[in-house]
């Protein structure tokens, strides 16, 4: 089964483990319940183990006729290492909340039938993950599936008569499908690339759309609109269910689909929106000849046109998300963004169709707007620091998902005439009311360069400006992705501060939401300005009384822990210590073991045996390791293929013949991101007691 997630952003949070959900583990009955202990609420610290009590909500759904919402909540429970779903309701004005499912096995992607009458949600509890219904109170629910190896995914269709859901489809032969007479046999055999993505190798099958017809209450056998199609819709690794969608009438299904295999696949960005005609059998490809990602459908409520998110460079994943509209009767193309320097995402239609309401970055934060589609007005609709990740367009508001550093994401409504916000959940109350959360402020920066760069820093809960603290300079993965409000469950800027470090937090060159000068810069100059604007942050705040200059750490993942190794070889003596995540070491062996390779090809600039020899090679942190003196702490997970663990065993093995005090901490089941409870409150533990005995 493919790792879906169930709602569209996902981006650095991850909400879904691999954890199971049976709430007993030899004897040991989880608790899901998210209550603190007496000892962690007269601590009033965060920690760890209470970051692993926050409800995670995901997925809300606003109800057809705009009264009711329902969401997910995902829970976990770090004794047992389980996670467990369920769906809630609540009135769209505000209200009580009301649980609508409580079964041993978690409910997920829940959806209204588009006539109000029922709810739909996936469920596993008969052995596979298959569709059930139920009352809009919770109650009479019904498995109304029965489909082989379960489904992944569903949407009903506008007139409630049809369902499209997704299933694995096996398409490729296994060595023990090529060789019978060797059952027992263990390998893998290729021939092209794309043979693992991400955090999984290639499991031979493929992700295909299926619609099927409900009748009598039950679901029918689906037909493939996919059939004997080599590709995955959506689009692996991530699987986002929202790059698919009905039209209104029902008669046309919007897909995203990257129709290509191996290396055409590994060095392109070329993916594709397809209109697939139910009556016709016949699918068309309407943005060929657009060669970047065109992803994310969204049709207009009379049917004849369709929006969709487009980035213009072949190869550049992190490019402008351009917001395209088509005529679907004269086939015309519109860019209704050309002048608006930032991302448009997350398409809604407005009711009367004259404007498109989404959601876009604005200095590190992510707000709601509208464009008026005959002027291309863009009018941001909210203000303020904090994320929104997913919204529904209701009559005269907007019910949105948000969070901040300072909260898990929560359901808000926005006053469209207004703007006011109002807060709708309150699903992690109990913990707010018990733990003390550290203040941030804004500090704008200027760079080598004469610009002004707006970093983050986050403050101690109790913090006393007559102390000195040690600072951690925090280096942004990516490399495009902003520092911006986001609610970390891994890279939490609260745990930090909550440990007495002061954290700064910079959004240097190469991050979005400050147009697309800022953010294309990076590719090519790995180690050039993007390395001085993390120097001009930390060196600017460490001028304050409460920073102890001489107790400065630094700190990444991904990018960031490439930024923690070329900065362990220019630093200049400003760090004491280092902790690396998943970082690139050598620019030459990244290259040559990455999966994705349109992002080395574009962000580095080719490969190492171009000639001539790009650039970017010079800035190969393996290249200034003779220039390492300082202690560094290197995490990896075995199952990382983006950037290979082996990246961090040649950093560890070269510091430690070198002599320089290091440790290396390996997660084998782990992938780019340390997602299991247990693991992550070890990795926690071992990332604070290093940084503690080299900065406390």
């Amino acid at each position: 089964m493919k790792n879906y997630l169930w709602s569209g952003l996902v981006s650095i949070l991850f909400i879904f483990t691999a954890c199971t959900n049976t709430p007993e583990t030899d004897g040991i009955v989880s608790d899901f319940s998210g209550a603190l202990t007496e000892t962690e609420i007269s601590n009033a610290v965060l920690t760890p183990e209470i970051l692993w009590k926050f409800g995670r909500i995901s997925d809300h759904q606003l109800s057809p006729d705009a009264t009711t919402i329902i969401y997910g909540v995902t829970r976990y429970d770090a004794k047992t290492n389980k996670s467990h779903s369920d769906i809630f309701s609540m009135p769209a004005k505000g209200g009580e909340k009301v649980k609508l499912t409580d079964a041993e096995h978690s409910a997920f992607n829940q959806r209204w039938k588009p006539d109000g009458t029922k709810i739909g949600f996936l469920s596993a509890e008969s052995g596979e993950t298959q569709l059930w219904e139920m009352n809009p109170d919770g109650t009479s629910k019904i498995m109304i599936s029965n489909i082989e190896g379960g489904i992944n995914g569903f949407e009903y269709s506008p007139e409630c008569g049809k369902i499209l859901y997704l299933k694995d489809v096996k398409l490729d032969q296994t060595a023990n499908d090529i060789y019978t007479d060797l059952p027992l046999a263990n390998a893998r055999i290729i021939d092209d690339l794309m043979y693992r993505h991400w955090n999984s190798w290639h499991d031979y099958s493929y992700s295909h759309i299926f619609i099927a017809e409900i009748k009598d209450g039950k679901l029918l056998p689906g037909n493939d609109i996919m059939i004997d199609e080599p590709w995955d819709a959506p689009l692996s690794p991530y699987f986002d269910q929202a790059e698919i969608c009905w039209s209104p009438d029902g008669t046309k299904i919007a897909y995203t689909c990257k129709k290509m295999k191996g290396k055409d696949f590994a060095i392109s960005t070329n993916s594709d929106i397809y209109l697939y005609d139910l009556e016709l059998a016949e699918t068309e490809n309407i943005t060929k000849g657009m060669n970047g990602y065109d992803k994310y459908p969204s049709f207009s409520n009379d049917g004849k046109k369709i929006a969709w998110q487009s980035m213009k460079t072949p190869g550049f994943e992190a490019d402008k998300n351009r917001l395209f509209v088509m005529d679907l009767e004269t086939g015309k193309k519109e860019y209704l963004t050309p002048e608006f320097d930032q991302d448009a995402e997350h398409l809604v239609w407005s009711a009367d169709d004259k404007s498109i309401y989404f959601i876009t970055g604005i200095e590190a934060t992510y707000q709601l707007a509208v464009i008026d589609i005959a002027t291309r007005e863009v009018k941001q609709i909210t203000e303020g620091n904090h994320n929104y990740t997913n919204f529904h367009l209701g009559d005269g508001f907007i019910s949105g998902e948000k969070m901040s550093m300072s909260m898990a994401t929560e359901i808000f409504s926005v006053d469209l005439a207004t703007a006011e916000e109002e807060q709708l959940s309150f699903e992690n109350k109990n913990i707010y009311e018990a733990i003390e959360f550290g203040n941030f402020e804004e500090r704008w920066v200027t760079t080598t360069d004469n610009k002004k760069m707006k970093v983050w820093v986050i403050y101690p809960p109790d913090f006393d400006p007559a102390k000195k603290y040690p600072a951690l300079l925090y280096c942004q993965g990516g490399p495009q992705s902003a520092v911006s409000q986001f609610f970390s469950f891994r890279w939490n800027f609260q745990i930090m501060a909550a440990n007495d470090y002061i954290i700064v937090a910079p959004n240097r060159r190469g991050l979005p939401t400050f147009g697309s000068e800022w953010n294309e810069q990076i590719s090519g100059d790995y180690g050039g300005q993007n390395i001085k604007d993390y120097l001009s942050a930390i060196d600017d705040v460490a001028k304050e009384d409460y920073v102890d200059a001489d107790r400065l750490g630094a700190i990444g993942a991904s990018y960031g822990g490439y930024s923690v190794f070329y900065l362990a070889g220019h630093h200049e003596g400003r760090f004491k210590t280092f902790i690396s995540h998943c970082g690139i070491y050598n620019f030459e062996s990244m290259y040559a073991s990455t999966e994705e390779m349109f992002f080395v090809n574009h962000d580095v600039g080719g490969a190492y045996w171009d000639v001539p020899k790009p650039k970017s090679y010079k800035f190969s942190p393996h290249l200034y390791v003779n220039k390492w003196d300082t202690p560094i702490m290197i995490i990896t997970g075995e199952n990382d293929f983006r950037i290979p663990y082996t990246e961090s065993l040649q950093a560890f093995n070269a510091a430690q013949l070198r002599g320089i005090p290091s440790k290396l901490l390996i997660f084998p089941e782990e992938t780019h991101f340390v997602v299991k409870p247990q693991n992550s409150i070890l990795w926690q533990r071992e990332f604070f007691g290093w940084l503690d005995s080299y900065l406390k």
